[in-house]
C-alpha cells in the first residue's frame, strides 16, 4: 500500500456527533505521548477500526470521506498529529501536520 498522500486527496476519518456538533475523533498514543486523528485510506478499513477506537459511548459517530487537507489542518490548529492506519488498526504512517 502505498503512503503518499497528497493534499486534495480523498481520505477517511471518524467524525464525532455528525449532525450536532461535528469533530474529528482524536486518539492518544500513550507510548509517545501524542494526541491524533486517525485516518484511513479505505472505508472498509475505518469501518473495520470504528470499534477499536475510545469513544464517549453517549455520542454518535460515523465514518466520513474528508480532504486529506482538511484533517491535516485541524489536526495542526489543535496540536493534533494525524496517524495512517491500516484495516488491523496498525499505523503505517505518522505525519505532524505543524511541521508543514
Amino acid at each position: 500500500m502505498s503512503t503518499h498522500i497528497t493534499k486534495h486527496q480523498w481520505i477517511f476519518t471518524v467524525v464525532q456527533d455528525p449532525e450536532i456538533n461535528p469533530q474529528y475523533l482524536g486518539q492518544h498514543d500513550d507510548e509517545q505521548d501524542i494526541s491524533f486523528i486517525p485516518i484511513f485510506l479505505k472505508k472498509e478499513d475505518a469501518l473495520m477500526c470504528i470499534n477499536l477506537m475510545a469513544q464517549d459511548k453517549h455520542k454518535k459517530y460515523e465514518v466520513q470521506a474528508v480532504m486529506y487537507e482538511d484533517v491535516t489542518e485541524h489536526a495542526a490548529a489543535g496540536g493534533f498529529h494525524v496517524y495512517v492506519l491500516n484495516k488491523n488498526g496498525e499505523v503505517f504512517k505518522k505525519v505532524n501536520p505543524a511541521d508543514k
